[in-house]
């Protein structure tokens, strides 16, 4: 079976800024893709031409089998796309701002309703069905903005960063709509800034950076191979265990008081650590090791 979307050396250009070079991936029929990485890594620059909302600068992009240059319409029809900004119709009621949506994808006004109905009882939302978008929490409007993105029965659903400002309440419960989605064979491609979601959520991802892809494959692959199978978290470490680190060449990340070693021997490493905080600034303040 061909992929639902196909970029071959795909580069784009806002003038003399490229914010996207030469980026080529695959997404199959039924997967959840994600694309994970901080702003201006080139993830709404690619989201954007597969979409149809941007034209492609260089490369082929094809969607369902389509060059986006040349059917852009006919994308656009089989994709729903859920934006970060916030774009309901203030003016509107919960359930209006879907019957509307859906008469743009000329769907009749009974069969609307109908639709309309079973989307809100789907996102939880068929209570609030009379609310004005004034009144609903940031969590319930995305789940409204997902609702809309399903009003067309997409074959593709592209969610863009859903998550971002959310409650972590919030956030399980649109994970728990989308993962719903995913079981029901739904195509889904996901933006995100995090890595827990990205592998909650994603069959397979690419992590970008710079307009470019980074790595590829499945989440806890990535996490195997590229950080480790354990994590040693330590809070208020000392400047002699960092120093003990790098002489052994260790994966570590600090912040202001915590420290993070990456490591596919977590009891040694641990051990170790406590040994070294104990001899220089003995402390009550927890270690903890996890396995990823």
């Amino acid at each position: 079976m061909p992929p639902v979307i196909e970029a071959r050396n795909l580069t784009k250009r806002y003038g003399q800024l490229t914010a996207l070079e030469g980026v080529t991936f695959a997404i199959q029929a039924g997967e959840c893709f994600g694309f994970l990485g901080p702003n201006g890594a080139g993830k709404m620059s690619t989201v954007k031409m597969i979409h149809c909302s941007s034209p492609v600068t260089a490369g082929d992009l094809e969607v369902f089998g389509m060059d986006v240059r040349r059917e852009p319409r006919t994308i656009k029809a089989r994709i729903g796309v859920c934006q970060q900004e916030d774009n309901l119709d203030p003016d509107f009621s919960v359930k209006k701002n879907l019957t509307v949506f859906a008469r743009y994808f000329g769907i009749p006004a009974i069969a609307a309703e109908e639709r309309a109905r079973e989307l809100l009882e789907f996102m939880g939302l068929w209570e609030r069905r009379d609310a004005r978008i004034r009144e609903l929490s940031g969590g319930l409007k995305r789940r409204l903005v997902i609702a809309r993105a399903l009003v067309n029965r997409p074959d593709l659903l592209i969610l863009d960063e859903p998550t971002t400002g959310l409650d972590p309440q919030s956030r399980h419960q649109v994970w728990d709509r989308v993962r719903t989605l995913r079981k029901q064979g739904k195509t889904i491609l996901l933006t995100t800034h995090y890595m827990d979601e990205a592998q909650t959520l994603c069959d397979r991802l690419v992590i970008m950076d710079h307009g470019t892809i980074l790595v590829e494959g499945p989440p806890a692959e990535l996490v195997r191979s590229r950080v480790g199978r354990e994590v040693v978290e330590i809070s208020g470490f000392p400047q002699a265990l960092v120093g003990f680190m790098r002489e052994r060449g260790w994966s570590f990340e600090t912040d202001t008081d915590r420290l993070w070693i990456y490591t596919d021997t977590g009891e040694a490493v641990f051990t170790a650590a406590c040994t070294i905080r104990g001899r220089s600034t003995p402390s009550s303040r927890p270690l903890c090791l996890s396995r990823t």
